[in-house]
């Protein structure tokens, strides 16, 4: 299975193509609003939220709801092209307006220049923009249909927001049936807090970011490999999340925690029985051991960067004449922590349907479904 994406942020669209789902699954077009419209929500969300209203249309690959077995092509139709088309159209358009010359700090600008040439950053951001994310998430979502027809699900929630941090340990069950609408988060006292966290910056003309928890249940043993390092899962579902926008770092189970314990309060200890089979007590490697999954939850999470716009700008460079200027304030959020949560559940859901379809194969879905039938807990 493959997935990949196009569209700049103010161009006609964003589009994505899967090649190597299976014939015969029925697609969710409901989840998949249902998951853009999360992608647009959450408290300290930016004015762009208002301007479009996400949507998914399939082009091809689907018949009467029903994968073909051919490439899925989907289009997010960007409305807001209406006011960029005179900039953007890719037929022709007045490239000497609408410029960004002001590289900002944390964004792609000043290094895509510096590598792809020219003077306006706007051709680097079109693209580096997290608005790409709208195809992830809906591409995602058709990944997360697929797993979810073989007994695998994925769910999440925001654990923190800058220092308001939950330290609750919550079930999967709890978590997909749970989430507050606001955040994403759990506790209601430290989502009050964070909220609080997220109006201050507002008023300071400031950002803030956070950390998602992710988890993934009915995932059975062996997927992934510890004969390569390129096949290590772990190492997999770290690079699909740190390819989301703003993603700076990742950690699976214990995560960094584990360099703070001794070894007998690291590892997981093996248990026996005839009615459970082999088992662990515990979960402390997330679900993840020799770079392939032990048949236990995946338990994964990811730190998300403030968001680099901030109203108020920061110092930076004008990358023609070198002079000193604050960078440009475009339409942006203060936190945008729920959203990301929803794109990491895509991100992760499409990485391990690509991993699920490479070592099951299979042309239609009740083949691939056989086939995951037997393999071992």
């Amino acid at each position: 299975m493959k997935i990949t994406t196009a569209g700049e942020s103010h161009g006609k669209g964003l589009f994505a193509i899967i090649e190597g789902l299976p014939a015969g699954l029925a697609i969710d077009f409901e989840e998949i609003a249902r998951c853009l419209a999360l992608r647009q929500s959450g408290f300290g969300r930016g004015a762009r939220q208002q301007i479009e209203t996400d949507s998914a249309e399939i082009l091809s690959g689907v018949r009467g709801g029903v994968t073909l077995g051919s490439p899925v092509t989907l289009a997010v139709w960007n409305r807001d092209y209406e006011n960029w088309k005179q900039y953007m159209a890719p037929e022709g358009c007045d490239v000497s307006a609408r410029r960004l010359t002001g590289v900002r700090p944390g964004h792609a600008d000043l290094t895509g220049l510096k590598k792809f040439g020219g003077t306006d950053a706007r051709n680097i951001l079109e693209r580096a923009s997290a608005r790409e994310t709208a195809a992830r998430v809906a591409a995602g979502t058709i990944c997360r249909q697929y797993l979810a027809a073989l007994g695998i699900f994925v769910t999440g929630y925001v654990k923190g927001v800058e220092r308001a941090v939950d330290e609750g340990e919550y079930s999967f069950d709890e978590i997909a049936l749970r989430r507050l609408p606001e955040l994403a988060m759990m506790d209601a006292a430290v989502q009050e807090r964070a909220m609080q966290v997220i109006a201050a910056c507002k008023e300071d003309k400031d950002t803030c970011g956070g950390v998602v928890e992710l988890r993934v249940k009915g995932i059975k043993s062996g997927f992934g490999s510890c004969m390569t390092y390129a096949e290590k899962l772990d190492a997999r579902l770290a690079r699909a999340l740190m390819s989301v926008q703003a993603i700076k770092g990742v950690e699976v189970g214990l995560g960094f925690g584990s360099g703070a314990r001794r070894g007998s309060e690291v590892h997981d200890e093996i248990f026996y029985s005839e009615e459970r089979g082999f088992y662990r007590n515990t979960n402390r490697a997330g679900g993840l051991e020799g770079g392939m999954t032990n048949g236990e939850e995946v338990v994964i999470r990811a730190a998300m960067k403030p968001i680099p716009t901030l109203m108020r700008g920061l110092n930076t460079v004008n990358y023609e004449n070198k002079q000193p200027v604050r960078a440009a304030t475009e339409r942006s959020d203060v936190c945008a922590i729920r959203a990301c949560e929803i794109v990491l559940e895509s991100a992760l859901a499409t990485e391990l349907a690509i991993v699920v379809s490479e070592r099951l194969g299979g042309d239609n879905l009740e083949e691939v479904k056989e086939r995951y039938g037997r393999l071992p807990k």
